[in-house]
């Protein structure tokens, strides 16, 4: 008498397998939310810690980070109105973000680092006459991941947020106190949105 064989059959092989599909799909949701509330607590503290460098610098300086009137990127990008860091506002966001990231970091010249080069610019980028006699002080020190592009061996563009996109700051309430919200200054990420309706979304300063 032959043995008797076992097999699955294609109803259990199709259970199993759906089984599989609905693990996977729970497990990648969760992946998924994690890695966002990741990121919105890496925003915050970012935030926290570049509002505190503002601080220090206007301790100096008398005023907050803002672009002279070759530049007015900070005085134009409008958070009421302005919700596109990737096409639409992209060149006010990231205008703004640089004047930001020169007057926090130094960096006068963009080459990631601070050296005698950069006692020759304004924090607008635009040309400093005379030149300082002393290099720039450094008020936050940016970690690579918060600066664009990741190549470290290029020009800084823009600070960027954990969601890949520009930080966006603001001194457009100082400028007409019809825009923006705070009469200091405005920093905030769109947390990955880019429309009206993400701005609910967006981890900010007011």
């Amino acid at each position: 008498m032959p043995a008797a064989t076992t097999a699955f059959t294609i109803i259990e092989l199709l259970v199993v397998i759906t089984i599989i599909i609905i693990l996977a799909g729970l497990i990648l949701s969760t992946v998924g939310y994690v890695q966002k509330k990741g990121a919105r607590a890496r925003a915050e503290t970012e935030i926290a810690a570049i509002s505190a460098a503002c601080e220090s610098y206007k301790a100096d300086n008398g005023i907050y980070p803002r672009d002279p009137t070759a530049n007015t990127a900070t005085d134009t990008l409008n958070a009421r109105a302005m919700f596109d860091p990737v096409t639409t506002d992209a060149t006010l966001y990231k205008g703004a973000s640089l004047v930001l990231y020169r007057a926090l970091s130094g960096d006068t010249n963009l080459d990631r680092a601070v050296n005698a080069t950069d006692q020759n610019f304004k924090i607008d980028g635009t040309t400093l006459s005379p030149p300082l006699t002393q290099l720039p002080k450094v008020y936050v020190t940016f970690q690579p991941n918060m600066l664009s592009p990741a190549d470290q061996t290029l020009s800084v563009q823009y600070i960027r947020d954990p969601f890949g996109n520009s930080y966006g700051y603001s001194t457009a309430n100082q400028f007409n106190s019809s825009n923006g919200y705070n009469p200091t200054f405005d920093l905030w990420s769109t947390a990955g949105g880019t429309g009206t309706n993400d701005v609910a979304g967006w981890i900010k300063t007011w």
